[in-house]
């Protein structure tokens, strides 16, 4: 966000850049590399959503911008994403065979998947089961 501010006395401009830090920029990254993936999504304590997805794929700029506001709420869960096209290594060891595919992690582990453009109630009853298992 920038804002000018001008002043009077001075008649000049004022730039300043202001930050603003909500809960969702450190619960949501992007990952770059296989090595990120590791600290970012299987060491990780909670509960890891990864989202793979590429530019090009238009149900994935759909469903990315959906996660992102279904998650927001939640203190438990991150979300990652992941450029299909940046990382090849990470979409081979995964499996991934088509965009966008969402694999839900817990302790380094995938505990469930999906692949397309889902309705927000599955997504909803993924977060659901994420929660609920961590809580038990």
């Amino acid at each position: 966000m920038l804002r000018i501010f001008r002043n009077a006395i001075l008649d000049k401009r004022i730039t300043r850049k202001t930050f603003s830090f909500s809960a969702i920029a450190a619960k949501r990254y992007v990952i770059k590399d296989h090595y990120e993936f590791d600290q970012k999504v299987i060491n990780s304590d909670n509960p890891v959503i990864v989202n793979f997805h590429a530019e090009w794929c238009d149900p994935c700029k759909i469903l990315t911008p959906k996660m992102t506001e279904l998650l927001e709420p939640s203190e438990e869960i991150d979300l990652a994403i992941v450029d299909v096209d940046d990382n090849a290594e990470l979409v081979q060891t995964f499996e991934v065979k088509a965009v966008p595919a969402i694999l839900a992690f817990r302790n380094g582990v995938v505990v469930d998947k999906f692949i397309g453009l889902v309705d927000a109630n599955m997504i909803e009853n993924l977060i659901g089961k994420l929660t609920k298992k961590k809580a038990t």
